[in-house]
């Protein structure tokens, strides 16, 4: 009995085929998509948050980073990062975002450079 029930129901894949059909036909005839389809429309918010050079710092610290290595973490130099924490200069939009990205899930972040990080043999002379 399930064998029956199993084949007279049609399988997703032949429903997705059977809806592309109507919505290429719509298209096509140049009918009103929302009216017939489900449209859902999104936006993000993107706004990166303005870092003051308190905020850089503790931004940096939940990652237990130095400066140079925070910055090619960042993808930026040292001296940028240094300006960023003296106030000096203000991160662009880029290394806000990226910062909101460490702030919201620090741990992540910091799971993912223990991957990355590698020791360093030490130099004897």
């Amino acid at each position: 009995m399930q064998r029956k029930e199993l084949k007279s129901k049609t399988s997703v894949g032949s429903r997705i085929i059977h809806r592309l059909e109507e919505f290429t036909e719509a298209l096509e005839n140049q009918e009103a998509i929302p009216q017939q389809f489900t449209c859902r429309h999104f936006a993000l918010d993107l706004r990166p948050t303005q870092y003051t050079p308190e905020l850089v710092r503790e931004t940096r610290s939940l990652l237990n980073l130095s400066q140079a290595l925070f910055a090619s973490f960042l993808g930026t130099s040292t001296n940028a990062v240094r300006a960023w924490e003296q106030g000096v200069n203000q991160p662009n939009e880029m290394a806000c975002r990226f910062m909101d990205e460490i702030r919201h899930d620090p741990k992540r972040f910091q799971a993912r450079l223990k991957k990355l990080a590698t020791r360093k043999s030490p130099v004897y002379r």
